[in-house]
Order: C-alpha cells, then structure tokens, then sequence
C-alpha cells in the first residue's frame, strides 16, 4: 500500500505475531464450491485473487466432522483426503504473502436428515426445531445432545484445528454465529436445557468455553480466533439479553488470551442505518476485550474507515464487496467504482461462474 497518506484502513497492524499491512479482513462466505466436502482446485484461484501481501482472509465456513453439515458442497477438515485437498490451497495464498485463517463449523439443528449419517437427526442443544424454511429447505427436527455425548464434539473441533495447521493454515476461526450449533448453546430462545449447559449465562457459554479452551491447549491461543453474533436472530436464534451475553463471553474469552474476536454487527438484523449502529452498539465489547477485535457487517469503504479512525474496530471484515472485487483492497486505495456482486450466482457450484470471473480493476478498464 504505497499511498502517502494511506486511508485508516490501509495502516499496517499487528495481529499477535501476524504482521498485517491493511486492515481490511475477507470474512468467511459460504461457496457451495467443495464438491462431496472436499475443497477443488479451484479455491485456490478464488481465494489467491484475493490474497495480498500481509493481508488477512478467513476461508469459509468448514465442517469439523461427518455430523457438521447441514448445505451441500461445502468443505471439510476431519478426512485425510480433506487436509490434503487444502495444503494447494492454502499454499496459493501464502504465495501472495497474505495470513489465512480456517472457519471451523458444525451447523447443529440447521440440517436436514439427507447430510446427516445414516440419516439420523441432526444434532443441537435442544429437540426444537427450526419452525422457518430456507429456499424450500424443511430442516429436520434435532436431537438434543446428552452431556456424555458433548466432549466428543469439542473433540471434533480440537481435531479439526490440528488439521487445520497441518494443512498450512495459519489459524482457525470457531465459528459461534449465525445460529449454528455453538450459538444454539449460547442463545437462550433455542437452549432449553436444564443441566450444567442450560439455564444461566454461564452454563449456556460452557460449550462454547469448552471449545475454546481445547483448540488453544491442542494449537496454541496466537492461532485461534472466535466469530460471535450475540444481536442476530440467524436460524431463530436469539437472546434475551445480548449485551450481557457478549460482554460476558469477552471477558471470559480474554482468560484464553485469543488472537482476536470477530463480532457481526446489529444492524444486520435491525436495518438500521450502519451510522447509528457501528460505533456504539459493541464498543462495550470492543472495550472489554483485550486483544485484536474484528467488526464485520454492512461495512463499505467509509464506514470501515471512520471504524479504524475512531477506534471501534482493529480490522473490519468484508464478505460481499471481497467476493465481488478480488482487487477490493487496491479500490479502496484508489476509492475506485466496486464490481456489484451478483446474489444468483452465491449458491452456484459453478468453478468459474460468479467464484473467479469476477473483473480486476485493470480489467474493467
């Protein structure tokens, strides 16, 4: 980033031990892409066209076991043949110089018998299922996890970050947003439990802990990020009281002494205007913990900047803009006209189409 005087968010930043050059993250965006769970070829050049030098991206949302999924064509990390098919991918991007992250995922209750094993029930924090369809989708009703059967869950996830590193990755992300099997724990409108992961805020972040505290033990706390979304209502979760849950998990994600924290913000689920919402609504948050704190959601070029300028946010993540511009951080530095992304092509399994055709600014020109 060669500008003399460089916008807020091409400042360089230290990320723990990772030295980024901007501040500018590509978000995780599910691409449908990774044919029977195995990332293509193909990823490479996607996420390559994105990658620069000490930049930060986060590949998309990856099943931690055979239970996890719950879309077709999305990737894993707990085969062989999995870490396998991510090390040319992986190796790619290190090319370009950049830092890049795993999203871990297990979707829980949104899930359907058809990607379950043996056709069984999806699995959750609760029996209640999804009462809303998705595109025509009937999620199939879960089967709530018994205490015996949640450590070997965290396993998954403890064993999914192992592969993660010795895949290339640079880091993990646990996914705990978006309604997904972590936020079923954490939500009290879905956790209807009454033992020791049910019932008070503690107990509904236990879970989530839990995982936290066996993929730093198994890779180390410099490697391991978390993705929160304590205001959302993804997949009917919600909460009654979102400040204190994402307050409490900060304070209590700081024991683990986390790269950083990935946070969705509300105006994603409210509508309203990004300049009512970004600065306030998770500055509490921002405040509470300790180490790099990532903003995503809604964010174009000047609110990310004005994020940075006024210390709301250390990095913010693009999802959208960074699938449609592969070249998003040398528009920002130019403050040149972005490609408009094109929603029909999101859920393609097109290797090309709507995933690497996407026009670099030279190109466009």
């Amino acid at each position: 980033m060669a500008s003399q005087n460089p916008i807020p968010l091409l400042t360089p930043y230290n990320m723990g031990e990772f030295d980024l050059s901007h501040r500018i993250v590509m978000a995780p965006l599910s691409r449908y892409r990774s044919y029977k769970n195995v990332p293509q070829p193909h990823a490479a050049v996607y996420y390559s066209q994105r990658a620069t030098k000490g930049g930060l991206l986060i590949a998309e949302a990856t099943g931690v076991s055979h239970t996890s999924q719950g879309y077709r064509e999305t990737p894993g990390i707990w085969t062989r043949e999995q870490v396998k098919a991510w090390k040319p991918i992986v190796n790619a991007v290190h090319k370009k110089g950049a830092v890049f992250f795993l999203q871990l995922w297990h979707v829980g209750r949104v899930s359907t018998y058809g990607f379950q094993p043996e056709g069984e029930a999806p699995i959750s924090s609760t029996d209640k299922g999804i009462t809303r369809g998705l595109e025509g989708v009937d999620w199939a009703p879960p089967r709530q996890l018994s205490n015996d059967e949640i450590p070997s869950i965290v396993n998954d996830f403890r064993v999914a970050a192992r592969n993660a590193i010795e895949a290339g990755f640079d880091g993990v992300e646990i996914h705990g947003a978006n309604g997904y099997l972590i936020e079923q724990f954490l939500k009290d409108k879905v956790n209807d439990r009454t033992d020791e992961y049910g019932g008070s805020l503690e107990n509904r972040c236990r879970f989530a802990l839990e995982i936290v505290e066996a993929v730093t033990n198994e890779i180390g706390s410099s490697r391991v990020g978390i993705k929160l979304s304590p205001y959302t209502d993804f997949m009917e979760s919600i909460d009654s009281d979102p400040d204190a849950l994402g307050l409490y998990l900060a304070k209590e994600l700081n024991k683990f002494d986390l790269v950083y924290l990935h946070m969705i913000e509300p105006s994603v689920l409210s509508g309203a205007g990004i300049e009512d919402e970004v600065p306030h609504k998770l500055l509490p948050i921002r405040k509470a913990f300790k180490n790099t704190f990532i903003a995503s959601g809604g964010y174009n070029r000047s609110k990310g900047n004005l994020a940075i300028s006024e210390n709301h946010a250390d990095l913010v993540a693009y999802g959208h803009l960074f699938l449609a511009n592969p070249d998003l951080v040398r528009r920002f530095e130019l403050d040149a006209t972005l490609n408009e992304y094109n929603k029909k092509t999101f859920l393609s399994r097109d290797p090309v189409f709507g995933y690497t055709d996407y026009p670099f600014l030279e190109e466009a020109n």
